[in-house]
């Protein structure tokens, strides 16, 4: 299992595995979970997907997206404060430039490779090691995002807590919460499997970063 990091400017040559994260969405969050979402022949995509961000990819030996997760500047547009603002104590995203935002995460739990003896999925655990990582080579510090209960425990099973910015919210078929994340050394060491291999990092916000 290894990181691939997609940046606007590898868009076209990645379209390939874009295409795969875009249908792996669409099976996660509309056919297994019920959300409302929009879904297309091309798989679930949102206004979102329209900016300029960085995609955090899970990809295994055969070159399949086993997770996925997009990542955006907390200034804005967001989805926690131009979607989700209920969900937020104050109404608003107290944002600063050390912040980002974490959203459509989700992992081919149907992958029988990485699951074993109670412990959460390689693909899980590699996707969270690869946000963190990103991230902190990226001068980012901390990590917000909208989620749901189920996904808060599987964050305390990682060992990696969410402080909620929110109470929980009845939204659609699932009760959703924000948070907020740690990006240090710590908590990357342990989310990190031991199969993990540190990825190779570009210069600047936004730069290739490649396993």
């Amino acid at each position: 299992m290894r990181i691939v990091v997609v940046s606007p400017d590898l868009y076209e040559p990645e379209s390939g595995l874009l295409t795969q994260m875009h249908r792996l969405r669409a099976l996660v969050f509309g056919s297994r979970l019920g959300w409302d979402v929009e879904i297309a022949a091309d798989g679930e995509r949102d206004e979102y997907d329209t900016l300029a961000l960085t995609y955090i990819l899970a990809v295994d030996a055969t070159d399949r997206v086993a997770g996925c997760a997009r990542l955006l500047p907390a200034g804005g547009p967001t989805m926690l404060q131009d979607t989700f603002p209920q969900l937020l104590r104050a109404g608003r995203l107290e944002a600063h430039s050390g912040m980002i935002e974490s959203s459509r995460f989700c992992v081919d739990t149907n992958l029988e490779a990485g699951r074993g003896g109670g412990q959460l999925h390689l693909a899980t655990l590699t996707m969270f090691a690869g946000i963190i990582e990103w991230s902190m080579a990226n001068g980012y510090n901390e990590i917000v995002t909208a989620t749901d209960l189920r996904f808060e425990r599987i964050l305390n099973r990682a060992g990696w807590p969410m402080r909620r910015l929110g109470d929980p919210v009845p939204v659609g078929n699932t009760i959703a919460v924000a948070g907020s994340l740690p990006v240090d050394n710590a908590s990357f060491d342990r989310v990190r499997p031991a199969e993990y291999k540190p990825m190779i990092v570009g210069s600047g916000r936004g730069s290739r970063t490649a396993a």
